[in-house]
């Protein structure tokens, strides 16, 4: 079996194969320079390190399996030997509805192997993705996953690259796909041994984890390797449908084509040699129509993006918070969301108060697919970073998070769920870690109360994130009742099976009626301020929302011929003019019977 790791500072390297040395040698290659190798008989789970210069056994930067931990020698995995019971066709970002799920809690016990239990509740409910919080190994049980420090392997706790294999794989027994969220930008911050084998970071640039990624100092060459050769494994070896890459504008990169660039042409090549179509949805909160534009018109090429803007109006518009991020948007929040629907982004070159100056770029509502844009109500972050983790259920109600379903899911963009939403979990979600070294278990700890004290929190209340009470909140309740095992609300709870029966509902109108390559230009919408009422034409697809909690209000539909689908309270179908009446606090779903493209209107090339 070869080993070969780059490691070029050092003067010698020696392999550890389970307990004897063998020595390696450079690699002559031209194009090689700094890497060593060595040919040495393996079997899968032989244990084996490498040693710089007589120093002690560090894990291989590539190790895709580490049962021991991340600081801990690796064990030799053959991914090909895994036994995929079905073939995998693959399914594309145009027409998903994805889910959002961490692995440690979306189950009391944490695995994937748990996890892959409660598959066909998703099935069930219609969603088309399941997206993986990030799953690399970090120090400790228990975390959200983004203080990783191996890209190459997977958490043993939560089963390890064969659990993940089996997870992928009893996904599609369903017929689900499966994204995963990867971390580029930063690794631990405990347990990160890669400065010891070469110049992975740079202090060239800075980043909230102090010093940056090295993209484009000397040695960034191997260093863009090291992560996208990380990417194209996951997508290969787990036949994964796509990745989430984690807060790309940390990204820093002044080369002239950047790493995500690269990224993205390597993930393309690999699509066309499996036949499978694959794609990379960035976090970002630049606004630029550059990360989602086509490498040949200069843009990066990724082909999706999370759309912050969309969650921050529709969250002000339903919880009426102003503080933060939220001041853009909550002095007009019908406004700001009629905006965000119909160009995709709502800060696309205008002021912003929340940072002082202004921010984004508009994107071009004639060539963008409204599907490269993931709309939301609820996200890890969003949830997690408040100082309780409340869900939306417990801030907004009930009534107010149905209308928030009828956007997201019957609107423009691909919709996104997070884990419990579809029966309205109202159980936190909150910050918790496992951190091994006790002065940064500590300095999270305390930073984290200081942090939410600016906001006016008392130090008591907000969670201890390395108490194991913590993590336990935050995991779903399920009903115990074997026999409804993958029936997500708790059937002693009528509110939660009306709420999962009305998220199933829309998503099987929008499977129906929401025609593929749908573009912003396609995308109108209406709105009354003060009245409350806003509706968005996605295509023929109609959503209107009242959110006034008082009144009654008409709505205007604009011309055409409605048929009411589906509705939250019993309301009378729309009347001469296009004039509908909602009850308060209401959503209803139509489709327009004649509505029709334009010649030419389709989605070619909106892959």
């Amino acid at each position: 079996m070869l080993f070969e790791v780059w490691a070029p500072r050092a003067q010698r390297v020696t392999l550890q194969l389970s307990g004897r040395p063998v020595e390696m040698a450079r690699d002559p290659g031209e194009d090689r320079r700094g890497w060593w190798r060595a040919e040495a008989p393996a079997e899968p789970g032989d244990r084996y390190g490498y040693a710089l210069d007589d120093g002690e056994v560090l894990p291989d930067p590539r190790a895709r399996r580490l049962p021991d931990g991340p600081e801990r020698p690796g064990a030799v995995t053959d991914p090909e030997r895994f036994g995929w019971r079905r073939p995998w066709p693959g399914r594309g970002l145009d027409g998903a509805v994805l889910y959002e799920l961490h692995v440690g809690t979306f189950t009391p016990e944490g695995t994937f192997d748990a996890a892959a239990g409660r598959l066909g509740h998703l099935a069930a409910l219609g969603v088309t993705h399941v997206e993986l919080m990030p799953v690399s190994p970090f120090p400790g049980r228990h975390g959200w996953g983004y203080d990783g420090v191996a890209p190459w392997a997977v958490h043993e706790p939560y089963g390890g690259p064969e659990g993940l294999a089996r997870f992928v794989d009893a996904a599609h027994e369903h017929g689900l796909g499966v994204v995963l969220d990867v971390v580029h930008n930063h690794l631990g911050p405990s347990g990160n041994r890669l400065p010891e084998f070469g110049p992975y970071f740079t202090d060239r640039h800075h980043t909230p984890w102090g010093a940056a990624v090295n993209l484009d100092a000397p040695g960034s060459d191997e260093v863009r390797a090291y992560f996208i050769g990380s990417a194209l494994a996951f997508l290969r070896d787990y036949r994964l449908d796509g990745l989430r890459l984690d807060a790309v504008h940390e990204l820093a990169d002044d080369r002239a084509e950047h790493m995500l660039a690269e990224l993205s042409r390597a993930v393309d090549a690999l699509a066309e040699a499996t036949g499978r179509p694959l794609f990379l949805i960035a976090e970002s909160d630049r606004n630029d129509p550059r990360t989602t534009a086509p490498r040949a018109a200069n843009g990066l090429g990724l082909h999706g993006q999370w759309n912050d803007d969309f969650h921050h109006a529709l969250h002000a518009a339903l919880t009426g918070e102003a503080q933060g991020y939220y001041a853009d948007f909550a002095r007009a929040p019908l406004a700001a969301l009629a905006a965000t629907v119909t160009r995709g982004f709502f800060h696309d070159g205008g002021y912003s108060a929340f940072r002082g100056r202004r921010h984004g770029r508009p994107l071009d509502p004639g060539t963008t697919p409204a599907h490269r844009l993931v709309g939301y109500a609820q996200t890890h972050d969003q949830i997690g970073n408040r100082a309780l983790g409340d869900r939306l259920t417990s801030l907004a109600g009930r009534e107010r998070t149905a209308l928030a379903a009828a956007l997201v899911l019957c609107g423009p963009f691909t919709p996104m769920l997070f884990m419990g939403e579809e029966w309205g979990a109202e159980e936190p979600w909150q910050y918790f870690t496992d951190h091994q070294d006790p002065a940064l278990a500590e300095a999270v700890r305390s930073g984290r109360r200081r942090e939410f004290a600016a906001h006016g929190w008392a130090a008591d209340d907000i969670p201890d994130p390395q108490d194991p009470a913590t993590r336990d909140r935050s995991c779903l309740r399920w009903p115990r009742d074997p026999e409804r095992a993958w029936y997500g609300a708790r059937p002693e709870r009528p509110e939660e099976a009306e709420r999962l029966e009305w998220h199933r509902r829309l998503i099987a109108i929008r499977r129906e009626h929401l025609p593929p390559g749908l573009r912003l230009v396609e995308v109108r919408a209406a709105f009354d301020e003060a009245a409350g009422w806003l509706v968005v034409h996605s295509g023929p697809l109609t959503v209107a929302l009242n959110f006034s909690a008082e009144a009654a209000v008409t709505a205007g539909l604009g011309p055409g011929a409605f048929e009411l689908l589906a509705a939250t309270h019993r309301c009378a179908p729309p009347g001469p003019g296009g004039r509908l009446g909602l009850p308060p606090e209401s959503a209803a779903v139509l489709v327009r019977g004649d509505w029709a493209r334009e010649p030419g209107d389709g989605a070619p090339g909106a892959g």
